[in-house]
């Protein structure tokens, strides 16, 4: 904490008892204020609020005790704050601490009557540094309070959205940036992999949630996040942000290569020639900011087959079998997973994996399906074994494949038999 703010603390707590002019005195105090909310961000009530609670707290701790409601009133005519002890008028007092009798309020205020509430004013006469003392650490931790819920409240609101950030420190195993004057750790598991940190470097996060913490509010920032990249394309894409093209499905492998499925709402709008932009400056600008990671964009299709397909590529599939559509628990409360077998020819099979198994996980992900890839050599066999186990007829010959069967089961028209010629539209 900063040296003046801490003077100015101790200005606001210790004038009231070392100014003997009201004119001063309030001057002061609206001043040290105005220093606090400026430096630290608060509003004025609830510094207010702080001192108040504070100098009740005093007050109970030198004069008064535990049980008894205290109510601080600070009038801009006096140069103290005025404490009142809250009492219950009744017939017959049994605890002092918060009855009063009706023979003794009314000496106080002459309408009083069984059931009113009345204030008292116990003010002691040398009320000064004493009790300013000793609420100086209640206020400070009000305050510190205060702060963090400000900031907890000015942040949560913005879940979900992309904030600009600046390095500030960099350690190994986290980076801290600094958000609207707010410092924030990037921890490692949410670095983009090979990302080079620097002091001063500017770049944007993803905030994923805000969570209110014993040390204040906590941030959880991250550039690894899939929705990083959709707020970077609906910044970057006039036709993502107002709607025009949908953004279906990102899968991400951070660093690396991203898949996004896109929609287009008009008929008039190729949503991939939108998101590319004119010689692919548009997801250029979105790479360049997530260090150069290779996003793939994909039309989607309420097709799961051709979805699938489309997935894969680049590489050219075969033939998809749709092995189970729908996600469900089984009778021993087992999750069962979409699921559906891909077939490729052999020279393809490496492609549509890819490093390190990169494509398929990326597609698995994307389309929602586990997938499991066969050469294409298998498909009889494998169409033959799922339709026993069904219970289906055994499918028809491999020169009557183009007629339409069981639309699951057979290859066409809902799996693809031949290399298709679309290809992803990449920036590379």
């Amino acid at each position: 904490m900063h040296s003046s703010t801490l003077s100015c603390y101790a200005r606001m707590v210790a004038f009231p008892a070392i100014l003997p002019f009201p004119s001063a005195m309030r001057a002061s105090f609206l001043a040290a204020i105005n220093q606090i909310c400026s430096e630290k961000n608060v509003s004025a009530d609830q510094v207010i609020e702080a001192v108040k609670q504070a100098i009740a707290t005093a007050y109970r701790k030198d004069y008064g005790n535990k049980e008894q409601e205290i109510r601080v009133r600070l009038d801009e005519g006096k140069d103290l704050p005025t404490i009142l002890i809250v009492k219950e008028v009744v017939e017959s007092v049994e605890n002092e601490n918060f009855e009063i009798s009706k023979k003794d309020a009314k000496k106080i205020r002459s309408d009083s009557d069984v059931g009113d509430e009345i204030e008292i004013d116990v003010t002691p006469k040398e009320y000064g540094r004493i009790a300013a003392q000793a609420a100086k650490q209640v206020i400070l931790q009000k305050l510190q309070e205060a702060e963090r819920q400000s900031l907890y409240e000015k942040f949560k609101d913005r879940e979900n959205e992309l904030l600009t950030a600046t390095v500030t420190k960099t350690d190994p195993n986290w980076v801290t940036l600094e958000i609207e004057g707010m410092a924030v750790s990037l921890p490692w598991r949410e670095q983009i992999p090979g990302e080079h940190y620097y002091t001063g470097k500017r770049l944007r996060v993803y905030l994923d949630t805000v969570e209110m913490s014993g040390k204040g509010p906590q941030l959880r920032i991250s550039r690894t996040h899939p929705n990083l990249v959709r707020k970077l394309l609906e910044l970057e894409i006039p036709e993502v942000r107002n709607g025009d093209v949908e953004i279906k499905a990102i899968a991400r492998d951070a660093g690396f290569r991203s898949k996004v499925a896109v929609l287009s709402k008009d008929q008039r709008i190729d949503p991939i020639g939108a998101c590319v932009g004119q010689k692919g400056v548009r997801i250029q600008a979105v790479m360049e900011e997530i260090n150069g990671e290779r996003v793939d964009m994909l039309e989607w299709s309420e097709d799961a087959i051709k979805l699938i397909s489309t997935a894969l590529q680049p590489a050219s599939i075969s033939a998809v079998i749709i092995v189970n559509d729908k996600e469900y628990f089984d009778e021993e409360n087992r999750r069962i997973k979409k699921r559906a077998a891909v077939f490729v020819e052999e020279a393809q099979r490496p492609m549509a994996i890819g490093k390190k198994g990169q494509n398929i996980r990326l597609a698995t992900e994307l389309t929602g399906f586990e997938l499991d890839m066969y050469n294409y050599e298998e498909l009889p066999a494998f169409k033959a074994k799922l339709a026993e186990l069904r219970g289906d007829p055994l499918p028809a010959p491999a020169s009557e494949e183009g007629s339409t069967e069981a639309p699951q089961v057979s290859p066409a028209p809902h799996s693809v038999e031949e290399s298709s010629d679309q290809k992803p539209t990449k920036a590379e």
